[in-house]
């Protein structure tokens, strides 16, 4: 992919070129030309990418091995692609490059599911397909195929951005794409708990009955083993899940001029006020169950208060008062930065989790046993994390020094 985004970014420094620079000029766009009909000819699966291919193309990779028949939703996967076709259209004027950004698109419109958004991968094997619930294909009602939509690690949100910046560049004209993304933000509305929350994904739509909505708290007591029990239906703050959906919603307002997206945006910034915990540790967990209780989720994600996840939410309330200029977003600031700058375990390091009301850091080891020694951490998870700290404050200190 990075053949395309790098002659697309020459190109973005093309007004700056003299007259005598109209050979490279010339010699950038037909690069760009080359490029981008090589990987929709050649690499793409009927117009979606995945993450990595070899130069002979026989091994393909998303987030691991992938088929011939399969594309990836993940960064740096197929709207990401489209993103840069997008740039190639808009920095040449060159209808083609449009064409070829619309059939990235259509190959994820093809991939959209009936609970509204998309599962990290696309399937287009025709056999294979009849696994999902893919929207397009009209599936039977109270089937049992596959059709969770996933707002893990960005991917309906960052579809959603693609196929939302694709619909206006063409002036919302394109019928299949511009319900494909009225169809996603509909159902992703409706996925919204009554708190504000979302979940890490869905298929169905919450019973309202079943989420109260609650302040944070500290639960009685909590397993110190991993209970391997479903945690789809917790609201979930991990990888930014619902900080994304934000940022996703407030495109979606200015793009469409609908307040009922900002509306959905500031709701979650509520929840996020609700989500922060009591003294002794006014930061927040990675997920809550619907007690608002601190919660599990995978074997190494235990109840907690985390580091991580906080550092981003504080930059999402900044981001909030921003958009909007409500006072509410700031409010939870102070007191958290202050509880974090207290829990550094060294000059600039953060624990990823820290205990429930000891504040102790917790760690696991290699064979996943809860523990507060940190000699024998798995490698493939961040368990000490950056502290921004800093940056956080400095940002917090400049939106609060300027009037709205």
């Amino acid at each position: 992919m990075n053949r395309i985004i790098f002659v697309v970014t020459l190109l973005g420094l093309l007004p700056s070129f003299t007259v005598a620079n109209d050979t490279l000029h010339q010699d950038a766009k037909r690069a760009l030309r080359r490029a981008c009909d090589y990987f929709d000819q050649a690499v793409s699966c009927e117009g979606g990418y995945l993450w990595q291919y070899s130069r002979d193309l026989k091994r393909r990779e998303g987030e691991g091995d992938a088929s011939v028949t399969q594309v990836w939703n993940k960064r740096p996967g197929t709207p990401f692609v489209g993103e840069a076709l997008l740039n190639a259209y808009e920095r040449t004027g060159d209808e083609h490059y449009l064409q070829l950004a619309r059939r990235t698109a259509m190959a994820l419109v093809r991939g959209q599911l009936v609970s509204g958004g998309w599962d990290y991968k696309i399937e287009f094997d025709p056999e294979l397909r009849k696994k999902y619930a893919y929207r397009v294909e009209q599936p039977r009602p109270n089937s049992k195929l596959f059709n969770v939509t996933t707002l893990d690690d960005n991917t309906t949100q960052g579809v959603l951005r693609y196929l939302m910046r694709f619909d206006a560049v063409t002036k919302f004209k394109d019928t299949a794409i511009h319900d494909a993304v009225e169809y996603a933000l509909t159902q992703l509305i409706a996925a919204q708990y009554p708190n504000g929350a979302w979940p890490q994904r869905y298929a169905e739509l919450p019973d309202a009955s079943q989420f109260p909505v609650k302040k944070a708290a500290y639960p009685e007591s909590w397993s110190r083993t991993f209970p391997a029990v479903k945690y789809n239906s917790h609201y979930t703050f991990n990888d930014a899940a619902m900080l994304d959906v934000i940022d996703v919603l407030f495109i979606a307002a200015r793009t469409y001029e609908q307040p009922k997206y900002r509306a959905a945006a500031e709701k979650c910034g509520d929840f996020i006020i609700l989500a922060q915990m009591p003294e002794p540790q006014p930061a927040w967990a990675q997920q809550y169950d619907a007690d608002m209780h601190p919660a599990w989720a995978r074997k190494f994600e235990p109840p907690s208060v985390t580091g991580g996840e906080s550092q981003k939410i504080l930059e999402g309330l900044i981001q909030l008062y921003r958009q909007t200029g409500e006072k509410r977003f700031l409010a939870p600031i102070p007191s958290a930065v202050a509880y974090l700058k207290r829990s550094l375990i060294d000059d600039r390091r953060l624990a990823r989790f820290y205990e429930l009301k000891t504040n102790r850091p917790l760690y696991f080891t290699k064979q996943y046993e809860l523990t507060y020694d940190d000699s024998d951490l798995p490698t493939h998870y961040g368990f000490k994390i950056d502290s921004k700290l800093d940056r956080i404050e400095k940002a917090y200190a400049d939106v609060t020094a300027k009037p709205w």
